[in-house]
């Protein structure tokens, strides 16, 4: 007796089938909507909105990327389910956890008047924890593959920066007038560049690519921060080069073969760099370290500080709006920019607040360095001091987007010391 019934092994994998386009199709989603996010800048968005000037509307204060990755949110989580395991879990209920502060935080902003000052707080670090969210969601396979794709808009920015330079054109907007022309790639700023450069050279060495293309890889990105004329993120980048070279360990090597293989690569790169720094100097890359170190762009980020001199007591411990900061920025110091993190957040938070956010800050990147290899380590600690000296952390950019993607991407589900046939029973799986 025959049944038209279709069998349970037709069904599933009709479902499964089912199951992996929906992936997929969410994977591609999510992919273009971080691309947008990285590539279109600030200064393109102006060309259609007023997404930094003053005035125009409030929903064109958010990025178009943003956006996408708001709405993405909701439907994979409630679409397909979630399977997490173990370091996952954690990860997931810590980006939980962020964006409850940055929602709170942004619902005082606009309680105490101060909507305009909540901005980057979306753009920045809740479109951040979001994307972290949807990459942990869509599993570990999409995950690493959204960390590919970032790492590659880095190395093509830093080809576009090593063309711009050699030409002496910016091929996307820049509209900031500098005394010596300097490249941008796909950023928005020469310094972002520079410090995005230096976070891919240490992410570079987890790729899962033929050894010979991650050397390629860390060359590219090392170039592009030269050419960036970033001079902090210089130096950190040859810090960080070497930094790898002797604490990451070598695997397959005995201790005595380990040490002996390291001190000859280090030989050799120091011999190579030294020919490469000359080639660079010939080819007016590093101009900017022809003078003194302690310039006019350095003492600015020293100077920045003398503005809590004129505040009064009240501003410092509950914050005063972004445009009456500037204004006695620019008034007081003669400065355009703040180009200061801890300034900027002290004093458009107030101390309270911006305490709160710097300790959300520091939970969410210790809890997203949990399970990553030690060049993630070294990369995320160089760049955020590299950070803390311009505005990365404290304007509408997609750099926290990047770092979260990146260290989401390269971690292990399991710790160290576990074995990598975990229990069924660490599994935890959410089905909305």
């Amino acid at each position: 007796m025959h049944s038209s019934a279709p069998s349970f092994d037709q069904r599933s994998s009709s479902q499964v089938r089912r199951s992996t386009a929906l992936t997929l199709f969410l994977f591609l989603c999510t992919a273009v909507a971080i691309v947008i996010r990285i590539v279109i800048s600030p200064q393109m968005l102006n060309l259609v909105v007023d997404y930094t000037s003053d005035g125009g509307s409030l929903l064109g204060k958010l990025h178009t990327g943003t956006y996408a990755i708001f709405v993405l949110l909701p439907l994979v989580l409630i679409s397909r389910p979630i399977r997490l395991q173990a370091l996952e879990i954690g990860k997931f209920r810590g980006l939980l956890r962020f964006s409850a502060v940055l929602i709170v935080l942004t619902i005082y902003l606009f309680s105490v008047g101060r909507a305009g000052s909540s901005g980057f707080l979306l753009d920045t670090d809740l479109s951040a924890a979001a994307a972290g969210l949807i990459a942990l969601a869509l599993g570990r396979e999409s995950r690493r593959a959204l960390g590919e794709l970032v790492l590659c808009v880095l190395i093509a920015s830093a080809v576009l920066g090593i063309i711009e330079a050699a030409l002496k054109i910016h091929f996307l907007p820049f509209g900031v007038a500098e005394e010596e022309f300097r490249p941008i790639g796909l950023t928005s700023h020469p310094l972002a560049l520079g410090a995005l450069c230096c976070l891919g050279v240490g992410f570079a060495p987890l790729a899962p690519w033929r050894l010979w293309l991650r050397v390629v890889a860390m060359l590219v990105l090392f170039l592009g921060c030269a050419a960036s004329s970033a001079r902090l993120a210089l130096m950190m980048t040859v810090f960080e080069i070497l930094a790898l070279m002797l604490f990451v360990p070598w695997p397959r090597l005995t201790p005595q073969a380990e040490r002996r293989a390291k001190f000859a690569a280090l030989m050799l790169t120091l011999l190579l760099g030294a020919a490469l720094i000359t080639v660079l100097l010939s080819a007016g890359l590093l101009y900017r370290f022809r003078d003194s170190l302690f310039d006019q762009s350095f003492m600015a980020r020293i100077e920045i500080y003398q503005i809590f001199g004129y505040v009064s007591s009240s501003q410092i411990l509950f914050g005063m709006g972004i445009d009456s900061l500037t204004a006695l920025v620019r008034d007081k110091l003669g400065m355009d920019f703040i180009e200061s993190t801890p300034v900027f957040i002290t004093m458009v938070f107030g101390v309270f607040a911006a305490s709160i956010f710097m300790v959300s800050m520091i939970v969410i990147l210790r809890r997203l360095l949990m399970g990553v290899a030690r060049p993630a380590h070294i990369a995320t600690i160089i760049y955020v001091i590299i950070s803390l000296s311009n505005n990365a952390f404290s304007t509408k950019t997609p750099e926290m987007l990047i770092l979260t993607v990146l260290l989401l991407a390269f971690v292990s589900p399991y710790p160290a010391k576990e074995s990598a046939g975990a229990q069924p029973a660490q599994t935890a799986e959410r089905t909305a």
